[in-house]
């Protein structure tokens, strides 16, 4: 029984430890349309687009948009699919491929921001008791207490402005700033985000809960 207790505390400091580490996704800032109304998303079309230097990293990023996108209802389609990277540089020629194929709006999201975040943990002093006997009290007063040096830890954080166009409202709908501590691949992070925006603008009225 002692065992299994034992066993049971150290699963749950770890699973702490683990969820302590994860990327965690949070707003700085968000913003509504006050005119806007409440997104169609089924059988739509919408663009997601990720701004970024690297093709690579676009096609990554957009891939999961979309996925997000289309698991909401709507069908998400990766700019990158119609639009080349010369294309995405010239606005009239992206727009009147964008209005030829029918899409109804647009997801774009955009990195504003990459710092680096340092934190001290201070130690902790633990202080047991002198149990009885063992060599007449725990020991020697050395061992009466154990000290935990503090250390430094260091957090990479990553900010990104999300946009929300309606191209059948001919409007920005919602808009928002996150930050992103420690996002461990682009997929994932970009998925953390996507799910993180689903549910602000649940809040804010703009996408009908499932």
């Amino acid at each position: 029984m002692i065992r299994t207790r034992i066993g049971l505390r150290w699963a749950v400091i770890a699973l702490a430890i683990a969820s302590f580490f994860c990327s965690s996704t949070t707003f700085v800032s968000t913003w509504r349309a006050p005119d806007a109304r409440p997104l169609r998303l089924t059988g739509r079309k919408v663009v997601a687009i990720f701004m970024a230097r690297s093709p690579a990293a676009r096609r990554r990023a957009e891939d999961a948009m979309a996925r997000e996108i289309s698991a909401r209802g709507a069908q998400g389609v990766p700019s990158y699919t119609v639009l080349s990277d010369e294309e995405v540089k010239d606005k009239d020629a992206a727009k009147a491929k964008v209005e030829s194929l029918g899409f109804s709006g647009a997801v774009v999201m955009r990195v504003v921001g990459r710092e680096r975040q340092v934190s001290y943990e201070p130690g902790v002093v633990w202080v047991g008791p002198h149990y009885r006997r063992f060599w007449g009290g725990y020991w020697g007063y050395g061992w009466g207490t154990v000290y935990e040096p503090g250390y430094l830890r260091e957090d990479k954080v990553v900010s990104v402005e999300t946009l929300v166009y309606s191209f059948e409202q001919d409007e920005l709908v919602w808009a928002g700033v996150s930050k992103t501590v420690n996002p461990e691949g682009i997929e994932d992070f970009v998925s953390e985000l996507a799910k993180a925006v689903s549910e602000q603008m649940k809040k804010d009225g703009l996408l009908a809960r499932a």
